[in-house]
């Protein structure tokens, strides 16, 4: 399965499906919108304003839509601008970093990896593929587990205590290797080496055979939303490589927070 089954029903025949054209439509009203009574938004989005109060209610429950009771008006809601900056964070990245793990896989003979931190670990969005017969592929759009992952482990490790912390509590500790972290003591006391080095390294904690060297990437106010990491096979990259490349990958993503107008940590690799 990738995108979408191969047998799928025309959107007009499935009622769920109509239900969430209704919504689009609704929420596309209300952004285009300064403020709009009910029957303003029924009127323009062309629905009954019974069906109208109905996909205003869901969105409102979803945080997409707003109601201000003193004015009666309805207002697009603050977290389409969450997921709309998330579109932007991921776009970005994987422009302005297309040309940085280009250099970083031909520095290093190592794919390069670019990917972007959600709430429940983080997402693929670009690669820089190493030529060599046996290497590491992530295709863009795969997930992976904060406690599995070198960039998940880097964004984790320079997040504030608080954030930090919620994130963990989320984390189901799935053991994909005998050398997965598979408790929070451990994964705490990795991420503090990680904050002192300034580097993280998943070593075939999601994948046997394979090494990943990863550090984090900051947006405008100094926050871990992503990472860029180099992976390959721990036959070639062992200790003396990490050792040897990873103030390489760390630059390159301190490069990438700066193409992308983040503010690189002050104290990566310091602590």
């Amino acid at each position: 399965m990738r995108g979408r089954p191969r047998a799928i029903k025309p959107a007009t025949e499935n009622g769920a499906v109509q239900s969430l054209e209704r919504a689009i439509a609704v929420l596309r009203v209300l952004a285009n919108g300064d403020g709009l009574s009910l029957t303003e938004v029924a009127r323009i989005a062309g629905l009954a304003p019974s069906t109208s109060y109905r996909m205003l209610s869901t969105l409102q429950q979803q945080g997409l839509a707003e109601f201000d009771d003193a004015s009666q008006l309805w207002f697009v809601g603050v977290e389409t601008f969450r997921i709309g900056s998330a579109f932007l964070r991921r776009r970005k990245l994987a422009e302005r970093g297309r040309s940085i793990i280009q250099g970083l896989m031909m520095q290093t003979g190592e794919t390069a990896n670019i990917a972007l931190a959600e709430r429940d670990g983080v997402v693929f969005v670009t690669q820089a593929e190493t030529h060599a017969p046996i290497r590491a592929f992530f295709r863009p759009g795969t997930r992976s587990s904060y406690h599995a992952s070198g960039i998940g482990k880097a964004v984790l490790a320079h997040m504030s205590d608080a954030r930090r912390a919620a994130v963990m509590a989320q984390i189901t500790y799935e053991a994909y290797t005998p050398h997965t972290l598979v408790t929070a003591q451990a994964l705490l006391a990795d991420l503090a080496n990680v904050r002192q080095s300034g580097h993280a390294v998943d070593d075939e904690e999601r994948n046997l055979g394979m090494r990943c060297i990863a550090a984090p990437v900051f947006n405008e106010l100094g926050e871990p939303i992503g990472g860029l990491s180099i992976s390959g096979p721990t036959v070639r990259v062992d200790e003396s490589f990490v050792a040897a490349t990873a103030p390489l990958v760390i630059a390159a993503a301190q490069a990438l927070t700066i193409a992308i107008g983040g503010v690189p940590a002050m104290r990566i690799g310091i602590e």
